[in-house]
């Protein structure tokens, strides 16, 4: 007997060590087959001389055990959340208010798991109770379901008392293999790997959760001093050497604010190919001395804090949807809903497009809509939630007139416009196009003003911004407005005369002509003139301009009034020509992207650089790219690049390519 114990706690041990190694180090020292062999052999022993089986068994993990109800279980200390932030602004207040208890401190960085908290205790190395943080007072006790989860040890590599905290979550390849086995048996599916997290851990029967392969990340140990240590960093270390999975390779230290955005910024761009969903950066004061003095309020510690990332999709209702006239007459209905916070700011208003996306979506003032920043910077609306409907919604019915004008709306494939050109919501938009920043970039010439401008009959026209002047003394008696004010407005409105071509091309408001094709033919045609006598045919043979454009652009040309309106734009000093910023021409052709925290250029800085030599610069690497320029923790794009083979640009190789 004593020869078949001894084989028993030698396959545990070779076990346990084999998960550490996998789990923890993330460097496996047996392969599957060895393991499972080993586990196979150990099932036997224990059924044949189930006396033996020990508590902390691996096989433990397979489940069985059933509970009638979840036990009340009472935290040592209170499992507290933290206050939540979501931009830069936030991240500087949080900064100022601990350097004025902490004027040294620094921080840990570590992602902000997405799935539900959880309390581990261990006595002498053996778990003995796991639970759920609750309302972080009392939990519930979900020992059994814990004990499954092959990332938890169950004995650990010191034979301590110690309770450590961390996140238990569904990967996302455990979360698409569960919601596949679901869907095959025409049970509901998941919304997401957390909420599939948090509906696994409260299972009476063990046995559904070991199916479902949970995982877990320490991140915390409430009372630290307990084992000499000394700062947060060394926690987690020591988490590790216990036997815990911890994001050691994605956690990092930031000494000031500067550092803990570049954190942020490299994580969000790796955040898509991490094997789990996160939500955010939590921000930790490393120094425990420090946290100590900081303390807690009521309800959260004052030394962290959780940095969200731009929502994904939040809910509202729909309050109202507003019809409203652009520069080319084209009439868009508008979502106007409860306000929203979504990608780092509050929205309250989003674009339904046209008539076809609101019949096909069946969207209806009242509904309970899901709301999403399309690229992180256009409010969109996913989808409505038709299931939470009471039946006073109100369906949505296209306008037959223009809401400004009154004019009969023209039906043009799938949009309606406006064809009245002196509509005014049409001259507005056109004219709040041609000053913005990405066009003429005339500062101090913003939506209001240009609104009140033409209301007021200063600006009706595009060459009425640059006979403003006329009105000096008129403007200056206005209320917000002084002798300063109007100068400046007046230097920018003459300043804008020497923009490049590129620029007032795109500010005209040609249909289809985006910043970049604007761009694209400035270079090509050098000249307004000539551009103007291209034909369709020459149009649609340089790169990235298509038949949809060229037709388009031909279309403005040969109205007599465009032509006019360049006419006197001429006249009154405007440059139509090509500016070059560079005669370097020498990366034509070339395809670049940029990956990484830069340390000598701004990303907008080199981008510039590069596409003034000529250079294309992408946000996807493909085979046709020519090289990726990578800074500091790169993320996928650089993996991208290994495996397709493309060129690495180191940020020390940059003066080489540019010089």
């Amino acid at each position: 007997m004593n020869s078949i114990e001894s084989r028993i706690n030698e396959l545990i041990e070779i076990i346990n060590k084999a998960s550490y190694e996998y789990y923890v180090n993330d460097n496996p020292s047996i392969t599957d087959q060895e393991y499972d062999d080993y586990y196979n052999e150990l099932i036997k022993l224990e059924s044949k001389y189930p006396e033996l089986k020990r508590e902390d068994s691996p096989t433990l993990r397979v489940g069985g055990d059933v509970v009638e109800k979840f036990s009340k279980v009472t935290h040592k200390s209170p499992m507290l959340s933290f206050d939540d932030i979501f931009n830069e602004d936030e991240i500087v207040s949080f900064d100022e208010r601990i350097r004025k208890t902490c004027p040294n401190a620094s921080y840990t960085l570590e992602p902000k798991m997405d799935g539900l908290s959880g309390s581990l205790v261990y006595e002498k190395g053996i778990l003995v109770r796991a639970a759920t943080r609750g309302d972080g007072v009392i939990g519930e006790d979900i020992t059994h379901n814990v004990k499954t989860i092959k990332s938890v040890p169950l004995k650990l590599t010191k034979d301590i008392d110690i309770e450590v905290r961390g996140e238990i979550y569904m990967s996302k390849k455990s979360f698409e293999k569960c919601n596949v086995e679901r869907k095959k048996k025409g049970e509901p599916l998941f919304a997401n790997p957390r909420n599939a997290a948090a509906g696994s851990v409260r299972q009476l029967d063990s046995s559904i959760a070991a199916k479902r392969n949970l995982d877990f990340m320490a991140y915390f140990l409430p009372n630290p001093d307990v084992y000499n240590i000394k700062t947060q960093d060394e926690s987690l270390k020591f988490l590790k050497e216990l036997g815990f999975v911890t994001n050691y390779k994605l956690n990092g230290i930031a000494k000031n604010v500067k550092e803990i955005i570049s954190y942020i910024d490299d994580l969000s761009e790796k955040r898509k190919d991490l094997p789990f969903e996160i939500d955010g950066v939590v921000l930790k004061v490393n120094n425990l001395d420090d946290e100590a003095k900081l303390g807690f309020t009521q309800r959260v510690p004052r030394w962290g804090i959780a940095y969200k990332f731009p929502a994904i999709e939040v809910l509202t209702t729909l309050k109202e949807i507003k019809f409203t006239v652009g520069r080319t007459g084209k009439i868009t209905p508008n979502a106007i809903f409860s306000p929203v916070h979504v990608a780092g700011s509050v929205v309250s208003k989003a674009t339904l497009h046209n008539e076809d996306y609101c019949i096909d979506k069946d969207i209806r003032v009242g509904d309970v809509i899901s709301i999403r920043k399309a690229g992180d910077v256009i409010p969109e609306v996913v989808e409505v939630k038709k299931e939470r409907r009471t039946g006073k919604e109100t369906p949505f019915k296209m306008i037959e007139t223009c809401p400004m004008c009154g004019s009969k709306l023209v039906k043009e494939d799938a949009n309606y416009f406006c064809k009245n050109l002196n509509c005014p919501a049409r001259s507005i938009e056109g004219l709040i196009h041609f000053a913005s920043r990405d066009t003429m970039n005339i500062d101090g010439l913003g939506d209001r003003i240009i609104e009140d401008f033409y209301n007021m009959g200063f600006i009706k026209n595009i060459p009425d911004i640059y006979k403003l002047e006329k009105h000096k003394e008129d403007l200056i008696e206005l209320e917000g407005f002084g002798n300063k004010s109007i100068n400046n407005l007046l230097d920018s409105i003459q300043n804008s005369k020497k923009n490049s071509l590129e620029k007032v091309l795109f500010a005209l408001g040609i249909r289809y002509v985006g910043k970049k094709t604007a761009k694209i033919l400035a270079k090509y045609y050098k000249n307004i003139d000539n551009l103007i006598k291209a034909d369709e045919q020459e149009l649609t043979n340089i790169n990235d301009v298509g038949s949809v454009i060229a037709k388009s652009i031909k279309e403005y040309f040969s109205n007599e009034k465009n032509i006019a309106l360049i006419n006197e734009l001429k006249a009154l000093g405007l440059n139509f020509e090509y500016i070059s910023t560079s005669t370097d021409s020498r990366l034509d052709g070339t395809t670049y992207v940029l990956t990484g925290t830069l340390e000598r250029y701004k990303r907008e800085e080199l981008t510039n650089i590069l596409e003034n030599l000529g250079a294309k610069v992408t946000s996807s690497v493909t085979k046709n790219t020519t090289g990726v320029i990578v800074g500091d923790k790169p993320g996928s794009k650089y993996d991208k690049a290994l495996k397709l083979g493309v060129k690495i640009y180191k940020e020390e190789d940059i003066e080489e390519l540019i010089k």
